[in-house]
């Protein structure tokens, strides 16, 4: 009987370590299928902009890089950028990768990683304004900027102190044409967008005076979720910034 009982425990243990081997070999496989979304707004170059049928831009070359690096896969959801946060909320998105300055209100609802790009909000007008150079000279005027952005929220909240009109619009090429066309009379946008997008082709605008803030971009996560997501994506960027892939893929869209 004493056999009998120390075979049958043996047996029991056997069939429990297998069960548990094979739910932790499932558990793997199902982690190395996943497929995280992340958020994207394609009109906004060089970061992100779509170019026939395929994205292109900064932040898409390091989302992809950083996921080749760590071993998972994503599939790229392009929205306006004002719903990417709303879109986390809603379990509808992973991660979110945009120009996306990393702000106190924002860490309330998203977990960022490491800085991955030193921004900055700038005043831009009509080529041949001469009486704009600084935000000083904004009283009384119309100012477009882009839903959701910090760009908007420093015009929102500076609103009274400069003594301006807000006017809002979904993306990036309507605010650009809206004061090339006279339509409103300056703009606030992130400083490399702008530089890039005058540079590219003649948009009829210029920047005038100084950054308005020191914005650092960040990739997000919605707080307190997929934090092992974070920290690959941390490991990841870090990872291409030691082994020059970071500055390769900045140089490509931003020379040096």
């Amino acid at each position: 009987m004493k056999k009998f009982g120390l075979f049958s425990l043996f047996l029991i243990l056997t069939i429990f370590i297998a069960a548990c081997g094979s739910s932790d070999t499932k558990s793997g496989k199902e982690e190395a299928g996943k497929v995280y979304k992340v958020g994207v707004d394609t009109t906004y170059p060089p970061f992100e902009f779509k170019e026939g049928n395929e994205y292109k831009g900064i932040d898409i070359e390091l989302i992809n890089a950083i996921a080749k690096s760590q071993g998972f896969k994503i599939e790229l959801s392009p929205m306006d950028f004002g719903g990417i946060i709303p879109a986390m909320q809603a379990n509808q998105l992973d991660v979110a990768i945009a120009g996306m300055s990393i702000t106190e209100e924002r860490k309330k609802i998203v977990d960022f990683s490491s800085p991955y790009f030193d921004a900055g909000l700038t005043l831009i007008v009509k080529d041949d304004n001469s009486t704009i150079k600084s935000v000083n000279d904004l009283k009384g005027k119309k100012v477009a900027v882009k839903k959701g952005t910090s760009g908007a929220k420093y015009a929102q909240d500076n609103a009274s102190k400069l003594g301006i009109t807000v006017v809002q619009f979904n993306d990036s090429p309507a605010m650009f044409q809206e004061v090339s066309n006279g339509n409103a009379d300056a703009l606030i946008e992130d400083y490399p967008v702008i530089s890039y997008a005058i540079a590219q082709k003649d948009l009829g605008l210029k920047i005038v005076g100084d950054r308005l803030n020191g914005d650092q971009y960040g990739i997000a996560v919605l707080k307190g979720k997929n934090t092992d997501l974070l920290k690959k994506i941390n490991d990841g960027l870090a990872e291409l910034k030691k082994d020059g892939t970071y500055d390769k893929i900045i140089k490509t869209y931003l020379g040096e």
